[in-house]
């Protein structure tokens, strides 16, 4: 951006003091700024930020030129040459570089890790993060995620144990991309799907669901667990979603179908849609990503009214207050919950 709030606080340009944090928040904003929702009133929020301090404007000058110079390069290039070379160039601690340059690359505002063979990932209850590993491959770790990582000379193998991810293979033809879930393979060259497991939209006893965003990938039973051998893997195109149940790993029956994919996605955007959904099952959603649980007191009375619209994840309050004013329930919190109930 061309506009500068005056430097206020007096402070000489060049002398100010760019913390780790400072660092990451300009990053952000670099990418923000540089992306598709930019807006009038996005501008006013980042010049009110931009004029908190010198030690702002600076953090972003730096991100700025930074982005400039790693623009049209690969992910891992790009935070090598910052780690390595800005640094240097600009005076800053690698440290904050580093932040700053992944916060970013990765534009959402969460912190990315480079990982390393045999790495062990995990999210706790509303926390994300985004995750690259050796070969290039970025995964993005949903809440209340754990996964394992083996990077080896024939194979690149992911294991997840439970939560949500999103993979963006690197392609490797001699090393395939697989990812274990719940007695099911999913093998990838290069490619982006998701991999969910326990899914609480999909049938009863649904052990992983996987949806397929770009590329092509088979979906087998895993190694051991069991299943006609001979039988062909199931081959999933764009846009298509395979769901599995608890018994999936003895068998090759899937339901697949075409959901939409900005809502299967909605949650890299720290949002949640909902389309004539069970209310059970939006519930279910919600309480993901909060530590403050939302409770249907009249379950059977309840369960079966439907919700529509986005709805921020890990704000349970606000979702709990919209259906109740668009249902007509009572809502009261009671021992760190919120329960719903029908009107006495």
């Amino acid at each position: 951006m061309n506009q500068r709030p005056p430097a206020g606080d007096g402070a000489a340009r060049g002398k100010a003091t760019v913390t780790p944090q400072v660092a990451a928040e300009a990053a952000v904003w670099v990418a923000r700024l540089h992306g598709p929702d930019r807006s009038p009133r996005m501008e006013r929020e980042f010049l009110a930020w931009q004029a908190q301090s010198a030690a702002h404007r600076e953090a972003f000058e730096r991100c700025t030129q930074t982005w400039q110079d790693v623009a049209g390069v690969s992910l891992a290039s790009a935070y090598a040459a910052g780690d390595q070379q800005a640094a240097q160039r600009a005076g800053w601690p690698r440290r904050a570089l580093a932040v700053g340059l992944a916060g970013l690359l990765a534009g959402a505002g969460v912190l990315l890790w480079r990982g390393a063979a045999g790495d062990d990932y995990r999210t706790v209850v509303g926390e994300q993060r985004q995750v690259q590993l050796a070969d290039g491959t970025r995964l993005a770790l949903n809440t209340d995620t754990e996964l394992r990582v083996a990077l080896g000379d024939t194979q690149r193998t992911v294991t997840v144990a439970r939560g949500e991810a999103l993979f963006e293979v690197a392609p490797d033809a001699r090393r395939p991309f697989v990812v274990r879930a719940a007695g099911r393979e999913v093998v990838a060259l290069g490619t982006v799907f998701t991999v969910r497991v326990g899914d609480a939209a999909a049938p009863a006893g649904s052990a992983v669901a996987v949806t397929l965003l770009e590329g092509q990938v088979a979906l087998r039973p895993a190694a051991g667990v069991g299943g006609d051998a001979a039988a062909p893997p199931l081959l999933l195109h764009p846009g298509e979603r395979a769901r599995f149940g608890a018994g999936a790993g003895q068998g090759t029956a899937a339901r697949v179908d075409r959901p939409r994919l900005d809502q299967v996605v909605a949650w890299r955007r720290a949002e949640a849609v909902f389309d004539a959904t069970p209310l059970a099952d939006a519930v279910a959603e919600m309480n993901r990503y909060s530590r403050t649980p939302i409770v249907l007191v009249d379950a059977p009375a309840l369960a079966t009214l439907r919700v529509s619209g986005l709805y921020r994840t890990g704000d349970n309050a606000a979702f709990a207050q919209a259906v109740a004013a668009l249902h007509g329930l009572q809502l009261r919190t009671a021992e760190g919950r919120l329960e719903l109930a029908l009107p006495p």
